[in-house]
């Protein structure tokens, strides 16, 4: 086939789109059946009919699809921005350079679900043939519609080699990540794989009959004495404040455990001087339209509720007419948003970090993503893995000291990386288990 068999179909709201088809290339995207939740149709459309992602916030949509004959061979998740914020990649020292030499940055095309710091596929197709013709579309499209620029993140591998082949310029970041085996001891902390990888459970040291830690003292175990004895440490105070944990998943989760996250959530925002991104109505709709994607961490003291962290998991992937399924596919959790009504020492990272990855542990899952930043994460054993985005600048001078920039950031991100190898929280081979 050749670029003159296909069709680009721009759509202006994700309900345009046909869910079963969007879900089924999604799933398509990775070779174990996972499907990143964050990409779900169900998801996307719920950030637009919320009022959270839409023309009124700053995002509004065009969804670009590429078609063959009547299937849907490729599509992705465009919106037009007129800001920078919620996205986690920051390009306001663009913007403002733009605005220094009397141009306008804005609109801009961004390619990400909204307000989603999470890697994961970001051009859905058949193929790789596919998948490069629709950035070259997307590249197309926005020079048409006299747009400045066109941001990818936190890009697949699959997506970075189809940007690349476009001429894009890429970018790197850092974010942590925990993975249910120990790096190999002795060799310094290696990066975990990317966003749709997949990989052998095993034991710390090389042995792969056991499927990752055995609980969350075995994980304790593989660390460091002084990390292993802060994690003790911070968890003690918690429970001697007198709190416990209880967990809820999907449809377990009560409407009235969603409005105590959800004041939770707007309370952590404004607390910070914003205005909560998502609306209730969102929440709402992930209950109704996607609850198994859905773990909620509620924290009580003297029978009183004081702290909630809601984890997105992924655990599947769909069939062939698109349904969701939890049969194969990637384990993985996703820390998202977090919230209490007391301050408690250490309670931020009882609910966020251990909680959780007890519950991996205990129910099998490969991999925790903690988020955007935060280089606290390391000491809870959360090691670094490098992010990527790609950009195209319509400018050709902008786009060259750009791309000048990128190199010289790129150097930097490298030696961080180096950095943050040295400080591998994992015991090394022949130290002391300790206490």
């Amino acid at each position: 086939m050749t670029e003159n068999d296909y069709v680009i179909r721009v759509l202006d709201a994700p309900g345009l789109v046909d869910g079963a088809a969007w879900n089924a290339l999604l799933a398509s995207q990775d070779p174990a059946g996972g499907l990143n939740p964050f990409m779900r149709h169900e998801y996307l459309s719920a950030m637009h009919a919320s009022g959270s992602a839409t023309p009124a916030t700053g995002w509004t949509p065009r969804f670009i699809t590429l078609w063959h004959a009547d299937e849907l061979a490729g599509a992705c998740a465009l919106y037009l921005k007129d800001h920078s914020y919620g996205e986690y990649v920051f390009d306001h020292a663009w913007a403002n350079a733009y605005h220094q030499h009397g141009l306008s940055y804005y609109p801009k095309a961004l390619v990400a679900p909204p307000f989603t710091p999470v890697p994961g596929p970001r051009l859905l197709a058949r193929d790789a043939a596919a998948r490069t013709l629709l950035v070259k579309a997307l590249v197309a499209w926005c020079g048409e519609e006299g747009l400045s620029s066109l941001h990818l993140l936190f890009t697949s591998d699959a997506d970075v080699a189809a940007c690349e082949e476009a001429g894009l310029m890429l970018r790197h970041n850092v974010q942590f990540h925990w993975t249910n085996l120990a790096p190999t001891l002795g060799t310094g902390v290696s990066s975990l794989p990317p966003e749709g990888a997949h990989f052998a459970l095993g034991r710390p040291g090389g042995e792969t009959s056991s499927p990752g830690y055995r609980d969350f003292d075995d994980f304790l175990m593989s660390l460091s004495q002084d990390k292993r004895k802060k994690i003790r440490q911070e968890r003690r105070k918690v429970a001697e404040a007198g709190v416990s944990f209880r967990w809820s998943l999907g449809a377990d989760i009560t409407s009235a455990d969603w409005d105590f996250f959800y004041s939770c959530y707007e309370r952590t925002y404004y607390e910070h001087g914003n205005a909560p991104y998502l609306s209730r109505d969102f929440f709402r709709r992930m209950q109704d339209d996607m609850p198994e994607n859905w773990l909620l961490f509620v924290g009580e003291r003297n029978h009183a509720l004081i702290a909630t962290s809601l984890i997105a998991v992924s655990q599947g992937g769909t069939g062939a007419a698109g349904q969701f399924g939890t049969e194969s596919g990637a384990r993985v959790a996703y820390g998202r948003y977090w919230g209490a009504t007391e301050r408690v020492d250490c309670l931020h990272f009882e609910a966020c970090y251990y909680q959780p990855l007890q519950w991996c542990i205990e129910h099998g899952y490969q991999r925790f993503e903690g988020g955007a930043q935060g280089e606290h994460k390391m000491a809870r054993a959360l090691l670094p893995v490098k992010t990527t985005s790609a950009h195209w600048l319509a400018h050709p001078a902008f786009a060259d000291a750009v791309e000048r920039f990128l190199e010289r950031e790129g150097e930097g991100i490298g030696a961080y990386m180096d950095e943050l190898d040295r400080r591998n929280p994992f015991r090394q081979t022949g130290s002391p288990a300790g206490g």
